[in-house]
């Protein structure tokens, strides 16, 4: 497989994995078991936003883009791809905190009337 496959298919799957921490909340309402795994992802989604870290997955993309002869990218996979179509300014670490509290306030409101709901049962 060459690097840039390797590169495209690992871009979709950190997208898929944005999806997953932000929206996740709303599939375990559906099937409470994947709570088991979207809680982890939540946390990392909001620890990565609230310590201003890179995700490990984009420098290893940028590597496979460079091992394929493209150019990779500074930052990180929300400030390249992401930000110019929500934030055509740039990422801020302000802008990260409102992202971390996105997924923080979202996931708590759905934990919490899952956990209502648990209780009464």
């Amino acid at each position: 497989m060459s690097y840039r496959l390797l590169a495209d298919a690992l871009l979709l799957a950190h997208l898929l994995f944005i999806v997953f921490v932000v929206l996740g909340g709303g599939l375990v309402l559906c099937r409470p078991r994947l709570a088991l795994l979207h809680l982890p992802a939540a946390c990392w989604g909001a620890f990565i936003e609230l310590s201003g870290g890179i995700c490990p997955l984009t420098p290893l993309e940028n590597a496979w883009r460079q091992a394929a002869g493209e150019a990779g990218y500074a930052g990180s996979f929300i400030e390249h791809y992401l930000l110019p179509i929500i934030y055509p300014l740039g990422l801020t670490r302000e802008i990260q905190f409102v992202l971390a509290a996105v997924v923080i306030v979202v996931n708590l409101g759905v934990y919490g009337w899952l956990f209502q709901r648990w209780r009464r049962s």
